[in-house]
């Protein structure tokens, strides 16, 4: 149903009382009332020939029957009411009401708008401002998006609202939680995975989930457990592997190997069998590096383990009875500083070799911790929210074996140019700083982001 207005509709009817009218056809040199259109509704007047009954309202035309419902009256000669129309010829036609006329300004004012729709400002650029502007004139202006009225208070233009759009792209850094280093002469956690770019396209109104991963966790005697993903959007970081373990008596090739990750995780000791060095884990293509390998002894009594892989730097092989170095993480500035992460740990080792000195593997920058060994039989943990791989763990026939260190927890920055506007809502606590020409984001936990 719409309302539909029309040029020269006039009918005639006998209808008496206040029902719907019967319509008679069009008088002379005018339109009937099916121009309107079956159930539309139009402005009608009603006109007694004596001109004492006159009725103006809205009313539903209905082509069965030819009939013309006064749904709504707006003004009459019953104060307002429905006409009881006496008997006779009534003149029956299509008008504009006063009161859905064009509004004026005075007529307007001081009136209340019950309309879900919209009421329009007029907008122009900085140029195209009235040449003699006077107080409360209020436009758009889209040379600066802002909206603006004019005061003779300060005889110039004031901005009420700058518009300001949501941001089209992010730039990112999403690193995963770091590996933990192997139980006992085993090898360092690999870095969790690290991705950085510019250029995500996200979406005003969209809710975006960030998860920060975890540090893997050591345990004794075996492979370091793996770091987990850290994730925003459609950017997934793989949590590092875990540092290959060892034992005294430990001939198992599965145990010794890093685990594959973000980095790979250093290998394992070599048997007490002598039967061949623990393998490096693989790292991710574009997020990290391989691990290096353990070292290996026909005698069975040296166990060094390799180096955890880094963001920018595979671990180092160990050699001999001296451990691998983890390799070094990357350097970020997303946060407005320079911030090295997902360095891998050092490979540990035995710390009574009777043979001979023996030297642990240090972690690699960026997070990375040192192994065991030595002067002490406690290994390293990745440092938080680094990726940092944990360090390898030792062996000692005097005190027994030494647990790997666990890695460091993974983070997740956002940023974008600071003329776009502020995200809608986050969760998850992030710090948030507007410097240097960018706003930034900063999870140490996981959160949401709605732009």
């Amino acid at each position: 149903m719409a309302l539909v207005l029309a040029d020269r509709v006039k009918e005639t009817t006998t209808t008496t009382g206040t029902g719907t009218l019967t319509l008679a056809g069009a008088a002379t040199g005018f339109q009937s009332f099916s121009v309107i259109g079956n159930g539309n509704t139009t402005y009608y007047a009603i006109s007694s020939s004596s001109g004492t009954e006159w009725e103006v309202g809205i009313g539903t035309y209905t082509s069965s029957g030819t009939t013309l419902a006064r749904t709504t009256i707006l003004a009459s000669s019953n104060s307002g009411s429905a006409v009881n129309l006496s008997a006779g010829t009534k003149d029956v036609f299509v008008t504009l009401p006063s009161s859905k006329a064009i509004a004026t300004a005075t007529t307007v004012s001081d009136t209340a708008n019950s309309s879900t729709g919209y009421f329009q400002l007029p907008q122009g650029t900085t140029a195209q401002r009235p040449g003699t502007p006077a107080n409360g004139m209020t436009r758009i202006n889209t040379t600066t998006n802002t909206l603006e009225v004019y005061s003779t208070y300060s005889s110039a233009w004031n901005t009420i609202a700058t518009f300001v759009a949501s941001p089209p792209s992010v730039e990112y850094l999403v690193v995963a939680g770091g590996g933990a280093g192997g139980g006992t002469s085993a090898g360092g956690g690999g870095a969790g995975g690290f991705r950085t770019s510019t250029g995500l396209s996200v979406t005003p109104g969209t809710s975006y989930t960030v998860t920060v991963g975890a540090g893997g966790t050591a345990v004794s005697a075996a492979t370091g457990g793996n770091g987990s993903n850290s994730v925003f959007s459609s950017i997934t970081s793989t949590g590092g592997g875990g540092g290959g373990g060892c034992s005294t008596g430990q001939t198992n090739p599965a145990v010794r190997a890093g685990a594959n990750g973000g980095s790979g995780g250093g290998g394992g000791g070599a048997g007490t069998d002598g039967s061949g060095a623990g393998s490096g884990g693989t790292g991710t293509s574009g997020q990290g590096s391989n691990g290096g390998t353990s070292g290996t002894s026909p005698a069975g009594n040296v166990r060094a383990g390799g180096g955890g892989g880094g963001a920018s730097a595979t671990g180092a092989n160990a050699s001999g009875n001296t451990a691998g170095n983890g390799g070094n993480g990357t350097a970020s500035s997303i946060s407005g500083s320079s911030v090295t992460y997902a360095g891998g740990g050092g490979g540990g080792t035995r710390n009574d070799f009777w043979g001979g000195g023996n030297t642990v593997g240090t972690g690699g920058t960026g997070g990375g911790a040192n192994g065991a060994g030595v002067a002490t039989d406690t290994a390293g943990v990745g440092t938080v929210n680094t990726g940092g791989g944990g360090g390898g763990g030792s062996y000692a026939s005097s005190v027994g074996t030494s647990t790997g260190g666990n890695g460091g927890s993974g983070i997740v920055i956002i940023r974008y140019a600071d003329t776009y506007a502020a995200a809608t809502t986050t969760t998850g606590s992030p710090t948030i700083t507007v410097a240097g020409g960018y706003r930034v984001y900063k999870w140490t936990g996981s959160g949401t982001i709605t732009f």
